[in-house]
């Protein structure tokens, strides 16, 4: 992940879907992307673990993002690089972060991905 630009999936009837599969939901092949990369989307709804697992940041802000792009939303979790979030406020993309230590983790790194997706809030 680490590096790669999000992008959701454009299939042939038009939809869009995030993260993106080889097969859409009229069981066609995608037929494209749709960059994220710079896409300004809206909390949906957030919450701040307190007691997140070994290797994880604490307290750990975590949203639902809702990106509006043509053929509808794409929904995508992840932290928020931020004190504070409401439901509403503008975020765009940062660059991915380290979600878990992975010295701290019961998988190595070798077999699981410890990068996602991390939200900043857009100025007005």
């Amino acid at each position: 992940m680490a590096g790669e630009e999000p992008a959701a999936a454009r299939y042939a009837d038009g939809s869009v879907g995030y993260p993106a599969h080889p097969i859409g939901p009229d069981g066609v092949a995608a037929t494209g992307e749709v960059s994220l990369a710079e896409a300004v989307g809206t909390v949906e709804t957030w919450t701040r673990s307190t007691a997140p697992p070994p290797g994880v940041r604490a307290p750990n802000l975590l949203a639902i993002v809702s990106f509006d792009v043509t053929g509808g939303p794409v929904r995508m979790i992840g932290q928020v690089d931020a004190e504070a979030i409401a439901i509403g406020d503008r975020v765009r993309l940062g660059p991915p972060t380290e979600l878990r230590d992975p010295a701290a983790a019961l998988r190595p790194a070798t077999v699981q991905s410890y990068t996602g997706h991390r939200f900043v809030p857009v100025e007005d």
